[in-house]
């Protein structure tokens, strides 16, 4: 089973040379860390910046220099900051490649619910909506279960959606699933988990056709 870094580091294999790409809050801001070195990528947070670095060692941060979760984030020689409007023109305008975001939820036919728990205090849903609506690839980092056990991947969502049917492919801590029209295609299996386990965990329908690898990372 793949930790957070383990998942950061199979979505990694997902990005291409020359892609921009938005990074979400959570896990996929750790992908950043794992891109292979013999490519070129540009980062983007939509609080204004492209060119997005690792995050930075400890003693070394700069508190001027965040993304969009207030995190600290080091830039790479070229990087440029600039207001919201420019990002959101950016994104609205589908000059992203590749979205990658958590979600709390995720359904078979790629809807995503990943800003509100009803009856829990919330920051807003952020540039999540735009992001969706704009993106034609967008891959979610998520764990397969809850703290409780329960399936995040359903058949419908249970809380408020953040986009309807963009979901491309979900990498979680068990699994790399691909949204399709019959619902979740299981590809790949991470190291240590049998294909039982992964469809115990999944509520939604899950397609198992021939003999599922396992991950390679």
């Amino acid at each position: 089973m793949l930790d957070k870094n383990g998942i950061a580091k199979r979505i990694a294999k997902e990005v291409k040379d020359g892609y921009y790409v938005n990074l979400g809050i959570g896990i996929p801001t750790l992908v950043a860390n794992f891109v292979r070195d013999d490519i070129e990528v540009e980062f983007q947070s939509e609080n204004g910046v492209l060119g997005m670095g690792p995050f930075p060692f400890e003693g070394e941060e700069d508190a001027d220099i965040i993304n969009a979760g207030k995190q600290t984030i080091t830039t790479l020689p070229g990087a440029s900051f600039f207001d919201s409007a420019t990002s959101f023109a950016m994104i609205r305008g589908k000059h992203v490649d590749l979205t990658i975001l958590g979600a709390m939820e995720v359904s078979e036919n790629g809807d995503i619910a990943n800003w509100k728990i009803p009856g829990k205090m919330v920051k807003g849903m952020g540039g999540a909506m735009d992001l969706v609506a704009s993106a034609e690839n967008i891959i979610v980092a998520m764990m397969h279960t809850n703290r409780a056990g329960a399936s995040k991947l359903l058949k419908k969502c249970s809380l408020p959606l953040t986009g309807v049917g963009c979901v491309k492919k979900i990498v979680t801590n068990m699994a790399v699933i691909e949204v399709t029209e019959k619902g979740f295609k299981l590809l790949e299996r991470a190291p240590g988990i049998s294909v039982d386990e992964i469809k115990d965990a999944t509520d939604g329908e899950l397609i198992i056709e021939g003999n599922i690898p396992e991950m390679v990372l």
